[in-house]
């Protein structure tokens, strides 16, 4: 028998498959989502409360139409003969609500919306001659300001 051309008759070893993670990938996995978590959760709060503050100064807007319109069929922004400005009639959206801060006079009038549900603690007004303020924001979103709307937080007139 020629010794060249003999097989081995040993087995080699079978391999040991990798199954499973090992506790220090779990740990780190856990690590980055908590990271991700940290960062993405604030940042998708202010994204969705921004979308409801749009509500508020749409219905501001909306509401201040419907005056001009009322003033147009009246010539004055007041009562009259029977028929109410809409502004008395406070209009709700899930996130605000718009009506009158005062009862209007024959010239001047001034609208309000105050936030409700996820908009609670934002107050806009909007007056005759077109004149945006803030005057009630949440915590961290900055001071109110006249002379704009503040949507989204750190902005300034």
């Amino acid at each position: 028998m020629n010794k060249g051309l003999q097989m081995s008759t040993a087995h080699p070893a079978p391999s040991r498959l990798a199954r499973g993670f090992t506790l220090i990938e779990v740990m780190i996995v856990v690590a980055i989502v908590a990271i991700l978590a940290a960062v993405a959760l604030p940042s998708y709060r202010d994204y969705i409360l921004r979308g409801h503050l749009v509500d508020g100064t749409n219905g501001l807007l909306t509401m201040r139409a419907d005056m001009e319109r009322y003033f147009q069929d009246n010539r004055t922004y007041a009562s009259t003969g029977g028929f109410n400005p809409p502004c008395l009639t406070a209009r709700t959206t899930d996130a605000f609500t718009v009506s009158c801060l005062a009862a209007p006079t024959a010239s001047t009038y001034v609208l309000t919306a105050v936030g409700r549900n996820a908009a609670t603690g934002f107050t806009f007004t909007l007056n005759q001659a077109d004149a945006r303020d803030t005057t009630a924001l949440i915590t961290g979103w900055g001071t109110p300001n006249s002379g704009c709307w503040i949507m989204k937080r750190g902005q300034t007139c």
